[in-house]
């Protein structure tokens, strides 16, 4: 699972999982502050850049294909919100293009693989992203065509499963029970990003796209509450429409037992350079207003988790 690397009074750093081919490299980073001082868990899947040559060798395009699957420096902006709000920050450094924490490990497209789908693997059926190319394994990106040179192979998968998206799930679903037993109540953040949107019924493109699989992950009163702070800031916002929410949501949403998901999609041209590239002048604003909304719902979740915490809430509230 997760071994703590350091320890302090004030937070507790650790490295979790490995990713295969990587010189031992760890599959994520945990960031928790020692106690938590919000009942908020930051989580970024799909912006690791650990890259083994493996992967870049079997890969058609490899600067373009990863620069078009990677939520670009998403992973800066989580690091900086959760340093200065205490949110804790769960970080992935595997690839997108090895394994895709936000898919089920059953959605696979077997015809990406030498020998197709192996027998006694009955639970492994391709599900609609894996369909459209974008499944556990992306298969193909818009505007590039299929990513590999050659077909994978069935002990490659089993390995990134167990090694990368076993170990991140535990621990996802480890620190989300650590709040909530803490505060009464969690909320996970799934942070991401997105290509710019094009119009939609003739309106201009949203910055944000809030995700709650349509009311199925999270209290109705924290949706409302994004929006309300992005509406003060004069921010766009969409809500479930592209992007509802995935595999994360599915499956670490309990609304029902206080632990809230909501995922936000950003537009990367509000914090990156106009080549999506490198940060940009909208970086540090875009900070600053991620802040602002982790703080208001780390208030919020905390006074969902009040009433139902019992004897915590007073000794948390300290």
């Amino acid at each position: 699972m997760v071994n703590p690397d350091s320890v302090s009074d004030e937070a507790l750093r650790s490295h979790g999982g490995g990713i295969p081919g990587g010189d031992g490299a760890p599959a994520f980073t945990l960031s928790a502050p020692q106690p938590s001082s919000l009942p908020v868990l930051i989580a970024v899947p799909h912006a690791g850049r650990a890259y083994p040559h493996s992967l870049f060798e079997r890969m058609r395009h490899p600067l373009s294909a990863t620069l078009k699957l990677e939520d670009r420096y998403a992973d800066l902006l989580g690091e900086r919100v959760a340093r200065e709000t205490g949110a804790a920050l769960l970080v992935a450094h595997a690839p997108r293009a090895m394994i895709d924490l936000n898919r089920a490990t059953d959605d696979v497209d077997w015809e990406m693989f030498a020998r197709g789908r192996p027998d006694g693997v009955g639970s492994y059926t391709p599900g609609m992203r894996a369909r459209s190319g974008l499944g556990l394994i992306p298969r193909r990106v818009p505007g590039l065509g299929e990513l590999w040179k050659r077909r994978h192979h069935e002990d490659d998968l089993a390995q990134r499963i167990d090694q990368i998206h076993a170990p991140y799930h535990a621990c996802l679903a480890q620190q989300l029970g650590a709040l909530r037993q803490r505060w009464g109540a969690a909320l996970l953040l799934d942070l991401h990003s997105m290509p710019p949107l094009g119009l939609r019924d003739g309106q201009p493109p949203s910055e944000f796209v809030l995700g709650d699989r349509f009311g199925a992950a999270s209290a109705g009163a924290l949706v409302g509450s994004v929006f309300g702070y992005l509406a003060e800031q004069r921010r766009t916002a969409a809500h479930n429409r592209p992007y509802a929410g995935g595999y994360v949501l599915e499956r670490h949403a309990d609304p029902a037992a206080e632990i809230h998901a909501l995922q936000l999609e950003i537009n990367r041209a509000s914090y990156l350079d106009s080549r999506l590239v490198e940060p940009g002048p909208g970086f540090e604003d875009m900070i600053a207003l991620l802040c602002g909304l982790v703080r208001r719902l780390g208030a919020d979740v905390a006074a969902l988790g009040s009433g139902g915490a019992a004897g915590r809430w007073p000794e948390a509230a300290e």
